[in-house]
């Protein structure tokens, strides 16, 4: 069964990018990408006829790349918010990733991730979504680094799609917990083993660093390893708030360029 990936595209170099990244994650794989422009109700509007003359630019563009033979290419142009139209496609079309760059043609040079990027992590909870730098060329992941505080248990469809990047580019994950007290509770030991539990089969190790701040702790091992991917799980009202948060998003751009997934506590 094929799947099914959503690449929003504004048109910029940075969504081409994304688009070719998406193509290259998944090469080895059969998949249907659908191409959307949402060209309403945004900050900057197209009519109609632009954003149909684009992406048939686009998929004219694709036509004499390199095509991957089990790639298949869909056109979307919407007039809806950006946002509301991913949703709506992941939802009619049963849309598995979304995969989109962090900054559109409209962003400032010295922004590393623009609002639609956090936007769509932030809020299309019914599809993981992935965010690729604008510089970022692909090679097969060497690690996923996967944060954690093991306070809550997992399940393994929410990590469904981590498992499956793990295996399809043969990229070990890395389950990284930053605390400031040495040890696991009862509670965060069971959740430990149940994650265990949940990636049983493809490569994976865990990783300890104390005495810093969530944020410090993913950025140093990030960095220092030159990580090429990170996934996290986007729990409501908490994500953002903590993790994924503006001073590690700029500490990140700074020393790296990390595509971040970001999948979602089923819980929610």
């Amino acid at each position: 069964m094929k799947k099914k990936i959503l690449i929003p595209t504004d048109f910029s170099k940075n969504a081409w990018n994304a688009l070719v990244y998406a193509t290259e994650l998944y090469k080895r794989e059969e998949v249907d990408f659908y191409l959307l422009n949402a060209y309403g109700n945004d900050r900057k509007t197209f009519p109609k006829e632009y954003a149909e003359k684009e992406l048939k630019k686009m998929m004219q563009r694709l036509s004499i790349t390199a095509v991957y033979p089990g790639h298949t290419f869909f056109t979307i142009p919407v007039f809806n918010t950006l946002i509301n139209g991913i949703k709506d496609i992941v939802e009619s079309k049963d849309i598995e990733m979304v995969i989109m760059g962090t900054k559109g043609e409209t962003m400032a040079k010295n922004t590393i991730y623009g609002s639609n990027a956090i936007d769509a992590m932030e809020h299309v909870r019914n599809c993981p979504v992935l965010a690729v730098p604008e510089n970022v060329v692909y090679i097969d992941p060497n690690e996923i680094v996967f944060p954690t505080s093991f306070k809550t248990h997992y399940k393994s469809r929410e990590l469904k799609h981590l498992y499956e990047i793990s295996r399809i580019t043969n990229a070990p994950v890395r389950i990284l917990n930053v605390q400031n007290k040495k040890g696991l509770n009862p509670t965060q030991q069971n959740n430990k083993e149940l994650l265990e539990e949940c990636l049983e089969g493809i490569d994976y190790s865990f990783h300890w660093m104390e005495n810093l701040n969530v944020q410090e702790g993913l950025v140093k091992f990030v960095t220092e390893r030159n990580s090429q991917m990170i996934a996290f799980i986007n729990k409501k009202h908490f994500f953002f708030g903590s993790v994924f948060s503006n001073p590690m998003v700029k500490m990140l751009g700074m020393y790296a360029e990390v595509p971040i997934l970001a999948l979602h506590d089923l819980r929610n």
